[in-house]
This record gives structure tokens, sequence and C-alpha cells, in this order.
């Protein structure tokens, strides 16, 4: 009963739930621009708030967080520049179906699996965390390490037709990932003197670069094409579709959700996976993957708002950060006089239970928000070209300078935009590349300890693996996609009839 007292106290007081609906609103337009990341807004938001009482200060940072996880997938679906890294999967088949004019089909769509997703990470995070979270502190350095090489493996069901070309990309990006100091020896790598590539190669500028410069160097070729009027007679989506891709919502928020809870994953990994295991499973979509099957939009954006709530299991429980923003909520605890950890569960109860009633009200609004202004983003498709390109690239700009104040960043985001529109321009997919990105810190630092924690013995980390039970799982389960990725295994399933389309 007093669990539900707490619950409830967001709801109940009017400035809670303003501080709630207020920072939900700001995060689904945050999110929305490419480079102004959520774990910015949150990590300003603490210099404002350090002198408010706690519940408002959480109130605010849980609806921006929450609001901003779901606002990346407007841009990307819009205009193929996803807003956050979370959403990079959700631009494969958003992007193609607003070029069929399906753009509020699309993002009426994304909103409610996303609000779906939202509320099974909740409900995970509630009756399950402790659970969940002496699970995620059994991984070792090397179980990290081959969720690394399962997340590489994705680069099959992200290549497109030719799995060297996607092989090739993913190296490109996990090359670009090793670019700066060792995580562990702080020597320099790939830098070439220059101290300028000691901190690396923005994630951001890369990404933006890729999706957004590219894409205004595409539409340079179509400059003169009538602009594509989109269907706006249906934004909400219908109960049948809706219960139709209910199942694979329930199984890719799954992922989500233990994703989430992994030290330093987050949604975009989870997005990534989702998207694989909805290619996997999906039996004869109605439109390949990729040309905007409506699978691929539902997997990541259940996945990367599930995540969220897992992120705050290990954060709550173990005062171990899921992502980059719990990491810096953990802080804003700490400013407020509180100790995330099993102390918390034990000695403040009713926090864990406010700030999962105050995710909840955060993911209604980001519900009602996220199904409103879809008529007015939705002209952005519809504008000419010759307006469409330049926003582009002043979208692009604003947001590969805005992640460091850095015009180092702009710059290398007009060269990976170049480098972006001469891959697609070869039939190379760009998933890869960003993929490659996001996974080389994972998978370097963790192969670095697991390797010096076996003291320098590739025998000894084998037979770590094939000892721990967690390790064997995963490692057959590198075996098998391994496996599953080659031409003869496709002829296999072919011949088999078990071979879905693409």
């Amino acid at each position: 009963m007093q669990a539900l007292e707490y619950f409830l106290i967001p709801w109940l007081d009017l400035k809670l739930l303003f501080l709630v609906a207020a920072g939900t609103f700001a995060g689904v337009y945050v999110g929305a621009i490419p480079g102004l990341s959520v774990t910015m807004a949150v990590s300003i938001l603490i210099g404002f708030t350090f002198t408010w009482d706690v519940y408002p200060a959480l109130c605010l940072m849980v609806g921006i967080f929450m609001g901003g996880v779901y606002g990346g997938s407007r841009t990307a679906i819009l205009l193929n520049i996803p807003g956050a890294p979370s959403a990079i999967a959700t631009a494969m088949d958003g992007y193609p179906l607003a070029q069929k004019g399906l753009a509020g089909e699309a993002i009426g769509l994304s909103t409610v699996m996303s609000f779906v997703g939202g509320l099974i990470g909740i409900v995970v995070l509630a009756i399950a965390a402790p659970t969940v979270s002496e699970f995620a502190l059994v991984f070792q350095p090397r179980d990290y390490m081959l969720l690394a090489v399962l997340g590489i493996l994705l680069v099959g069901s992200l290549s497109g037709e030719s799995l060297v070309k996607g092989i090739f990309a993913g190296s490109v990006g996990l090359l670009i990932g090793t670019v700066g100091l060792d995580p562990l020896t702080a020597e320099e790598r790939f830098t070439f003197g220059f101290t300028g590539l000691w901190g690396g190669i923005s994630f951001i500028a890369v990404m933006i670069g890729m999706f957004g410069v590219s894409e205004a160097l595409m539409q340079l070729h179509h400059v003169d094409k009538a602009a594509v009027k989109q269907k706006i007679s249906r934004i909400v989506p219908n109960w049948s579709s809706i219960r139709r891709y209910l199942p694979l919502s329930l199984q890719t928020s799954s992922i989500g959700v233990l994703i989430g809870a992994l030290p330093g994953t987050g949604g975009d990994i989870a997005a990534l996976m989702a998207y694989d295991h909805a290619k996997r499973v999906t039996r004869d979509p109605e439109v390949p993957f990729g040309q905007g099957a409506k699978e691929g939009l539902v997997a990541p954006e259940t996945a990367n708002n599930a995540a969220v709530g897992g992120a705050f299991i290990p954060m709550l429980t173990l005062g171990i950060p899921g992502d980059a923003v719990t990491a810096i909520m953990i802080g804003a605890l700490y400013i407020h006089g509180l100790n995330p950890g099993p102390m918390l569960m034990i000695e403040q109860p009713q926090m864990f239970w406010f700030i999962t009633g105050a995710l909840v009200l955060a993911n209604i609004f980001m519900l009602i928000f996220g199904l409103t202004g879809i008529r007015i983003f939705t002209k952005i498709v519809e504008m000419p070209r010759a307006v469409l390109i330049p926003l582009i690239l002043l979208l692009s700009i604003v947001g590969a300078y805005a992640v460091n104040n850095s015009i180092s960043d702009v710059y290398w985001m007009l060269g990976f935009g170049v480098l972006g529109y001469f891959m697609k321009s070869y039939g190379y997919q760009l998933g890869p590349v960003i993929l490659g990105v996001i996974l080389s810190r994972l998978l370097d630092e963790n192969w670095r300890r697991a390797i010096i924690s076996e003291q320098d013995s590739i025998a000894g980390l084998f037979k770590g693996m094939l000892t721990s039970p967690l390790s064997l799982v995963l490692l057959a389960a590198v075996v098998l996609i391994f496996v599953s990725q080659t031409p003869l295994w496709r002829g296999v399933r072919g011949k088999l009839g078990l071979e879905s389309k693409p």
C-alpha cells in the first residue's frame, strides 16, 4: 500500500505532473534534433536543478529521458537523419515509408509501439529489478566481448544483398572507433601525431555525416523531382495492426530490457539487435526489410524504449549506470543526498516507487505528444528539394557542432558525408559502419580486460568461455549466427523452404 502511495505522488501533485509533462515534451523535440542528445540535456539540467527538491528534479530528468529516446525517430523517418543513435535502425525502414507517402502512418505506428516497449520496460523494472540486476552482475569482460561480437555479426542483416560489402563497411566503422588514445594504456592509435585526435572522432559527427549529409548529396540527383505527398488520413494505427505487431514488440521489448540493464550498452545496441531479430523471425513480410517493412520500424522502436526501464534497473538496485544518461542521474541523486544502490532499496524504497511512477507518467505523455504535431512535421517531407536539401545540411551542421562546440566535428561530419555518399553510390550500406563505431569501444575494452584477466592466455580465455554457462551460451549464439550468415546455410534454408524474404 505504501508503494502505491509513492508511485502515485507524481500523478497527484500538479507541480510534479507539469514537470514530467514539460520534460517529456522537451525530450521529444530535443531528441528529434541531431546532435542535441538526451545525455546533453540531462547534464545541463543538473546545473539548473541542484538547488531544487529531489522530487521535482527527478520528474524533469525522467521526462526528458523518456521523451528524448523516442524523439530521435522523427527525423529518422522524415529525413533519414537519426536524431539519436538509438534511432539508427528506425531510419532503415522508416525513411522508405516516408518516401512512399506514409510518414504519418510510420510516425503513428512508431509512437504507439514505443509506448508499448516503454511500458514493458517499466513493468520489468517494477517486478523483476533485483533479479535482472543480479543477472547483469554475472557478466564478465569475456561476456561483454562476446556480446559485442554478436552485435558485429548483425552486419549480415544490415548489409543488404552483399555480405562482403557489409563486412567491409563494418570494418571501416571498427577502424574509425579505434582512433584516439588506447583506453587502457593511453597509447596513441591512428592519430598520426595530431593531438586533436587523442579524444577520437565524435560518433555523432560520423552518424550525422553518414546519414544526413550523404542523404542531401543523394537528393541532388533528384532535385527536379516532385516531392512525395503524404497520406495523413490515419495516424493512430488501428487495433488489427497493433495486434499483428504485438507479438514481435513483446519479443523485442525483452531484448531491450536485457540489453538496457547491461552497464555500458544502451538503447542503440538494443535497437540494432531487435532489428536483426525481426529480420530473422519475420516470415514473408509485406515489403522487404530496408524498403519500408513495418516490422523493421516496430522492432527497434519497442526495444530502445524498453531499454529505458532496463537502464534504471542496475542504477537503482546496484548503483551501476545502465547507460550514459543514468550515469548522470546517479550524480544527480548524490547531489541530492541519496545513495543509489542496494542501500537505497533498503533505506529509501519510496524513491524506487516514485521514479517508477514518474516513468509510467512520462511514457503516457510521450504517447500523447508523439501523436500530436504529426501533420505539421510531415510537411517537411513535402518541401521542394531546393529547400529540403539546405535544411538537411543546416540541421547536420548544427547537430555536429552542438556536441562539443567544435568546428573540427563539422569538418569530420562533412568528410564522412562525402564518404557515405560514395559508399551509397556503389551499393554499400551505411548501417554496418555505424554499428562498427558503436561496438568498437565495447569490443576493444572488454577483449583487453578479458585477456589480461587470463594473464594473456588465449587458451585460458577459451577455457573460461567453455566452463562458464553464460559464456558458453553466448559463444554458441555467436557460432550459430555466424553459420547462419554463410551462403551454404542460406542455400540449405532456401531448399527447405525456411528462408524468409530479406
